[in-house]
């Protein structure tokens, strides 16, 4: 059997530490595109996979034997039945597995607009929710907002605050949803590139805190609100 067509199957497993280990070495920006890239193009070649491996069993079933004549690129004739139906169920399983991540965000995203809608105090593209948990995130949409509650504005100085709302505009800037949303439904395709998702993460914070950092003027700062927030968020922390 042509060897081709399983190694996208698992490239994955050793793509994914080498991507970790490059974008430690890469600037936020440019590792979040590499994780994020990554992830997209290592799904669609193992899907890809999957997609001719069964669609070769498929031509041997009598229903569609009249298409025999066809070749599929790569395959050819060497899959197995077995092989092919193996193939089958993982593809079906990736097909459910990417419908429910898809349907999971957006409805996530409805909810967490019409909460703000519903409960916030809107004022320019900032929303405040009255709300004695500190909080703060960007929700993308047209227009993007800030959403941030009024237990998160009580636990930070007024400096403090503008490099925290800097922080999620650049979210918002960056569309940082998109890596996120792009990366969610590449898992879905292959369960080993779920070890690219605290990478992914931690690089566009990064990258939001370097911008952050630029639009105050003060790094210093901007890590220091950066961190109150953080802690504010835990449950029975209080930042000093």
């Amino acid at each position: 059997m042509n060897l081709a067509v399983w190694a996208p199957l698992l490239l994955p497993l050793l793509a994914v530490p080498a991507a970790r280990r490059l974008a430690d070495a890469l600037p936020p920006r440019a590792a979040a595109w590499l994780l994020a890239g990554s992830a997209v193009a290592l799904a669609a070649c193992s899907t890809t996979a999957l997609l001719l491996l069964a669609g070769a069993g498929a031509l041997r079933l009598p229903p569609v034997a009249a298409f025999a004549h066809f070749v599929l690129p790569v395959v050819g004739d060497q899959v197995t039945v077995a092989a092919a139906c193996v193939a089958a169920v993982l593809l079906t399983a990736v097909v459910t597995a990417l419908v429910r991540t898809s349907r999971r965000h957006l409805v996530l995203a409805a909810r967490a607009r019409r909460r703000a809608v519903a409960a916030g105090t809107a004022a320019g593209d900032l929303t405040v929710l009255q709300d004695p948990g500190p909080d703060a995130y960007a929700l993308p949409g047209r227009p993007g907002r800030i959403v941030v509650t009024t237990g998160m504005l009580r636990a930070l100085g007024p400096a403090e605050r503008e490099a925290l709302l800097a922080h999620e505009r650049a979210h918002l800037a960056g569309r940082h949803h998109l890596f996120l949303a792009a990366f969610a439904l590449a898992s879905s395709c292959h369960p080993a590139l779920g070890g690219l998702r605290g990478p992914l993460s931690y690089a566009l914070e990064r990258w939001a805190d370097e911008s952050a950092a630029l639009a105050v003027g003060d790094r210093r700062l901007a890590a220091r609100a950066i961190g109150r927030a953080a802690l504010a968020s835990r449950p029975g922390v209080r930042p000093h």
